[in-house]
């Protein structure tokens, strides 16, 4: 199997933001989800797990596939596609793509994304992986490499099978890695329209919203009789974005104010801040027998958290720093933890690291650094 290079930053393992506010929208729906995915946060969910057809939502993962191949240099957005006739076949949404004629790799994403062309989806799904099913197994390959453990795609489409299955968390994660890896391609998630061939009918993208909320971007309609209308949709507020997956709708409408009602829940009740940047010394070590009797700590990457607003005036940081480091220290070593507390729940965890480079002293140096800590050992007076 080809090796598959994906950068995975959303797992099933979301935080689940807790507090005193209201009860979420009661959605007469069959799954739907909200998170925060920046900060991996769950705001709300019902039924987020349990499986569902993800209809044309399926080409989300379309279209991330051939985005990891275009950053990968496997295809370009100049290449061009010759059109099977397999695919013009294609019921359902078209893009109206003609047999015999080749069209460009972003001509067919619009294609994808805006008009949600079946066609458009098995034409660039076998020149990517041959045939169908082989862009199909790479489909599933990336699925399970980001840990989207309830989903099994048939096909590219998201046209009717029975075993064709997701769940809501499991876009969530999909829609997420599209976002932070892939943002240029995400981008085509938000145009309004895209005419392909003078056909000006099927021009205007499917998601509503981006016409009802000016801070949506995204992301992908999806419908068919057995799925229900369904919905991922995104928006971005500040510092603040959210994901909501919405399934199993009674008409496209109730899938579309479904939606809002949950993006303004999250946006009116939650707030995002950032609490510490990336490589800034918040707090030191003491180093045994090291040429420098203190090192620098901090974190990694930045660390912002996910609450609700009235939660933030409870905040605290506890630092648990690593007792008798003894030196030679590397940069990125790691020499505690930090912990974010809010109303006594603990909802950030990350490892505190080194930000400078400590080299040992000389033999008698450590020699006596080794004697001062058995001798505080001994006593107990660490």
């Amino acid at each position: 199997m080809k090796n598959i290079f994906v950068l995975i930053l959303l797992t099933s393992n979301f935080l689940y933001a807790q507090s005193f506010v209201p009860n979420a929208p009661d959605l007469n729906l069959k799954s739907y989800m909200l998170i925060e995915p920046n900060t991996n946060t769950v705001i709300a969910e019902s039924n987020s797990n349990g499986l569902i057809e993800p209809a044309s939502m399926t080409k989300v993962m379309t279209a991330y596939v051939v985005a990891d191949q275009i950053k990968n240099d496997l295809i370009s957005l100049d290449d061009t596609v010759l059109i099977s006739e397999k695919a013009w076949r294609m019921g359902g949404s078209k893009m109206f793509i003609e047999v015999g004629k080749r069209v460009n790799i972003l001509d067919l994403l619009k294609g994808i994304i805006i008009q949600s062309g079946n066609d458009a989806a098995v034409a660039i799904a076998e020149y990517v992986g041959g045939t169908e099913e082989g862009f199909v197994d790479l489909m599933n390959s990336y699925a399970g490499a980001m840990g989207m453990n309830d989903t099994l795609f048939i096909n590219s489409t998201g046209l009717p099978d029975t075993n064709h299955l997701t769940s809501a968390t499991d876009l969530a994660i999909l829609t997420s890695n599209f976002m932070s890896n892939f943002p240029n391609i995400y981008a085509l998630f938000k145009e309004k329209e895209f005419e392909y061939g003078g056909i000006s009918g099927n021009k205007y993208n499917r998601n509503k919203l981006l016409w009802r909320d000016e801070t949506s971007d995204g992301v992908k309609t999806g419908h068919t009789s057995s799925a229900g209308y369904c919905l991922i949709g995104s928006a971005k507020r500040g510092n603040m974005r959210l994901i909501t997956v919405v399934a199993g709708s009674d008409t496209a409408n109730n899938s579309f104010a479904d939606t809002q009602r949950l993006l303004e829940y999250g946006f009116r009740f939650y707030a995002t801040q950032k609490y510490f940047d990336a490589n800034k010394e918040y707090t030191t070590a003491k180093i045994w027998g090291g040429k420098s009797d203190n090192i620098s700590l901090g974190v990694v990457n930045d660390i912002s958290i996910t609450l609700p607003r009235t939660s933030f005036k409870n905040v605290k940081v506890n630092y648990n720093v690593k007792n008798n480091v003894q030196a030679p220290i590397k940069i990125g070593d790691k020499l505690g933890t930090l912990e974010i507390i809010s109303n006594d729940i603990i909802v950030s965890t990350s490892d505190l690291i080194a930000l400078d480079n400590v080299d040992s002293k000389g033999f008698f140096g450590r020699l006596w650094s080794k004697l001062v800590l058995w001798i505080i050992g001994l006593f107990g007076l660490d």
